[in-house]
């Protein structure tokens, strides 16, 4: 069974920077085949994707967190991580780590970010 674990969430002033990190257990190494992702869900507002990082290296995000959030993933350590930088008010939320492979998919318990002075 995989479990995603997400760490490096707290309360940061705006223009700080985080790191969240997801480790992946019982993957294996085909955590290298997994498409990996972060999602955040604010109060009142729908879990929406943030980042996304592919098997074959490719990444996505967010449009509004481009240039400041970076998506990286080391497969050797089953590990994924989320560089956010220049955080504003608006990206306080909880973040959640997120695998997919072979149609199953697995969630970690999130992690809370908040960004206020």
């Amino acid at each position: 069974q995989v479990q995603l674990v997400e760490s490096g969430g707290g309360l940061v002033q705006p223009g700080q920077s985080l790191r969240l990190s997801c480790a992946a257990s019982g993957a294996g190494p085909a955590f290298r085949l997994y498409t990996m992702g972060w999602y955040r869900q604010a109060p009142g507002k729908q879990r929406e994707l943030v980042a996304t990082s592919y098997s074959g290296g490719g990444t996505d995000v967010l449009d509004s967190v481009k240039g400041r959030f970076t998506i990286s993933r080391h497969n050797a350590k089953n590990a994924v991580f989320l560089q956010m930088s220049s955080l504003i008010p608006e990206d306080t939320a909880v973040y959640y780590c997120h695998g997919m492979w072979t149609q199953r998919d697995y969630w970690g318990q999130g992690t809370q970010v908040t960004v206020s002075s």
